[in-house]
């Protein structure tokens, strides 16, 4: 599954497509199952006076919802990690919940890459 996020221009807010409107929260993106059509909202989602660089995330079934699979867009739906009162995260609810509960989804291509090269 995929969603498709980017940021606003104006405040750096991250946000996350749902059928022809950009949500603040991870938990009202709309998933898509099709590559092809996931592609086709990224494209007609592009606004570049509001929007800076929207781009496809994979998404997996979680514990009761869906998280990010790469660690990287679980902070961003979470919001900043300096502290837990700060960002999306301090507004609780029920879709951030899933994302910091999340067992087993989470990676990292990077990471992952450089351990191999060490090898």
């Amino acid at each position: 599954m995929k969603a498709l996020t980017a940021n606003t221009l104006r405040e750096g807010e991250v946000v996350f497509w749902n059928k022809g409107a950009w949500k603040l929260r991870f938990g009202e993106a709309e998933l898509f199952e099709d590559d092809a059509v996931a592609e086709a909202a990224a494209l007609a989602a592009v606004n570049p006076t509001q929007i800076v660089e929207p781009y496809l995330i994979d998404v997996e079934a979680a514990e009761d919802g869906f998280a990010p699979v790469a660690f990287r867009e679980r902070v961003r739906a979470l919001g900043p990690q300096n502290h837990p009162q700060h960002g999306k995260q301090a507004e609780g609810g029920h879709d951030i919940e899933v994302i910091q509960h999340a067992h087993g989804v989470a990676r990292s291509a990077g990471r992952h890459n450089l351990i191999k090269l060490k090898k």
